[in-house]
């Protein structure tokens, strides 16, 4: 199964908005501050979010750095464009 988001996709961001499971967010990378990626809601634990990339096999997620507090994500993606590709 590909990844739902690929590279040179374009995305509109909702900055600071209510999130849910389901949703595919940018979010600040826990164990590198400087660096922002995106993930998959998966569920509220008490902790924080639980996030998982769409490529389970290659993602490094909450399986392996944990919940994420809510002031991590930085926003929602609300659309996305896929450029042509020749």
């Amino acid at each position: 199964m590909e990844p739902s988001l690929r590279n040179g996709d374009v995305h509109l961001v909702a900055l600071r908005a209510r999130v849910k499971a389901g949703d595919a967010v940018v979010l600040q990378h826990p164990e590198r501050p400087e660096l922002l990626t995106v993930k998959r809601i998966v569920r509220r634990d008490d902790d924080g979010w639980w996030v998982e990339g769409d490529n389970l096999e290659a993602s490094t997620d909450s399986r392996h750095f944990g919940a994420i507090p809510e002031d991590s994500i930085r926003g929602r993606i609300v659309f996305r464009l896929r450029p042509l590709r020749r």
